[in-house]
């Protein structure tokens, strides 16, 4: 690069920087962009600049269908591709309405959201466009710098990037590419959340949630690749809550009751405690015991929920055990749903052990 590139940098930030102490009516950015290409332009430096990367359109699309052989090859060929596009551009939509719902005090549909970027994809494509989603950058500029509030600056800022671009290429041409570099170092400072890795702030988190950022962050470094940076930090995320559920299930021996009234234990009654799926499930074979209780157990779910089929499976060998030493168990205060799973599924998994 020029060495101009960097005091070039320098101005836009400064500018950035010093103007929205001054005034808000006009945005920042906007008026970095033709400070330093003003500059550029009347001093006639050799700076790179919008034109160099690439020629810019001088026409409206038109309706393409895209000309390739609708077979399978060409599927495994696209998928790895779309299927990480789709996940980062999911992502990082429903972060950018998450943000722009918290500045605004606002609530989004985030299932609206994402149909409309979907269909708008598949348009797009059609035009010989190039997937998108929404844009954490422009979208921050938009609403903190800005100042809009509504879907209207939206569609005016397409409306007017496509005057600027078929209409005014040669101009937008001119523009370094120095003073879109400073603006995107303010989008970004601008879009960290700084109070979050603040020493105080992560000395106040859970371990496990650090390490999730951590790895998160480090594998997308690592790879440059978004898509498996948030693939291993949602992965991460899933077992340290499986770990962190999974010690607030209990199963405690609550009453032994004489049916008979001789003096004998007829029926023992255990009840279990918090969500039971395949982390909490794994030791509740392990929790009764089958060869000290009488000859009627009853394990009461009025303080628990099933959520798959590994605690079915857990709950069929805990009947098969006892039912060898020729006893009855009973299971009961199960909600509707985890009834309803109970019966869809018990005696159905294979043998119980």
């Amino acid at each position: 690069m020029p060495w101009l590139v960097y005091p070039m940098v320098a101005l836009g930030l400064i500018v950035m920087v010093v103007l929205p102490r001054l005034t808000t009516a006009v945005p920042a950015p906007l008026v970095a962009i033709l400070v330093v290409t003003t500059l550029v332009v009347l001093t006639g430096w050799d700076l790179p600049n919008v034109a160099d990367q690439g020629e810019l359109p001088a026409s409206l699309p038109s309706l393409i269908i895209p000309q390739v052989p609708l077979t399978l090859e060409t599927l495994q060929i696209i998928a790895p591709y779309a299927l990480a596009m789709a996940l980062v551009g999911i992502l990082e939509s429903l972060m950018t309405a998450k943000l722009v719902d918290g500045i605004t005090d606002t609530h989004s549909d985030k299932t609206r959201e994402g149909w409309g970027q979907g269909i708008a994809n598949m348009m797009s494509g059609l035009f010989g466009g190039m997937g998108g989603c929404a844009m954490i950058g422009q979208t921050m500029i938009n609403v903190k710098v800005s100042g809009a509030r509504t879907r209207i600056s939206t569609f005016l800022a397409g409306v007017f990037l496509l005057i600027l671009v078929v209409g005014f290429g040669p101009a937008v041409g001119m523009i370094p590419m120095a003073v879109l570099v400073a603006v995107m170092i303010m989008v970004s400072y601008a879009t960290m959340d700084w109070h979050s890795i603040h020493p105080a702030t992560l000395r106040r988190m859970p371990l496990s949630e650090t390490i999730v950022m951590l790895l998160t962050v480090g594998v997308t470094v690592a790879t440059h690749n978004l898509a498996y940076g948030v693939i291993v930090g949602v992965n991460a995320a899933i077992v340290v809550f499986a770990r962190r559920v999974a010690h607030f299930a209990s199963v405690e021996k609550v009453s032994d009751d004489d049916v008979n009234g001789d003096g004998s234990v007829d029926e023992r009654v255990y009840r279990v405690s918090g969500e039971m799926f395949f982390a909490t499930s794994n030791d509740l074979v392990y929790q009764f015991d089958y060869s000290g209780d009488p000859a009627r157990v009853v394990i009461d779910f009025t303080d628990s929920h099933i959520w798959d089929a590994s605690t079915v499976a857990a709950l069929d060998a805990v009947q098969t055990k006892y039912g060898r030493l020729g006893k009855t168990v009973e299971i009961v205060g199960l909600n509707g749903s985890s009834a309803a799973r109970h019966r869809r599924l018990t005696g159905r998994l294979g043998e119980s052990h």
